[in-house]
């Protein structure tokens, strides 16, 4: 799980596991420094990445960040795909074309650009967001997929357990 600092990446993991708290949440940007595993079912690790681009923080912890997840990216051959979350009021913002252009270097690494905080978006404007996003995607390849996600009204949990456990091969609704 990837994304700038307070797009709700935390709280996704949170409502993903159905553990409350499993993954802190702040209201205050960048609060997440460290790369946090979840071991899910004993099989597969769910992995909160500290956020990118812009935090309350001096440059150079910034900029260590930003090395920190770009690593992990590049360095872990195991890594199976990355949901990255975006604000729906204001996807592709430059740190996420950022890690965009850094993830084509792995073409083999699954993308799912997740659109939070959907709710806070009228029913065309969702429409609009969406088909922008979803001709980006395709422009990218078959391997990134799309969808728009409410953390707040939990809408959209059960289409992301989906993609992850296609990711996985595991039966839907896993």
């Amino acid at each position: 799980i990837v994304g700038r600092p307070n797009v709700g990446k935390s709280s996704l993991i949170n409502m993903l596991t159905g553990r409350q708290g499993l993954a802190k949440v702040s209201g205050t940007p960048g609060k997440t420094r460290l790369i946090n595993h979840f071991l899910i079912d004993n099989a597969w690790y769910l992995v909160d990445l500290p956020g990118y681009g812009y935090a309350k923080a001096a440059p150079e912890t910034r900029k260590n960040w930003e090395g920190l997840v770009g690593g992990y990216v590049q360095q872990r051959p195991q890594l199976m795909g990355m949901v990255l979350v975006m604000d729906a009021r204001r996807p592709f913002m430059p740190a996420d074309e950022f890690l965009l252009d850094f993830l084509s270097v792995r073409p083999d690494l699954k993308l799912h650009l997740l659109l939070n905080k959907a709710d806070q978006l009228k029913t065309m404007e969702k429409r609009q967001v969406l088909n922008a996003v979803k001709d980006r995607a395709l422009s990218m390849g078959d391997h990134v997929s799309v969808q728009l996600f409410s953390g707040l009204k939990k809408e959209g949990v059960e289409q992301l357990q989906n993609v992850l456990c296609t990711w996985l091969n595991l039966p839907l609704g896993s």
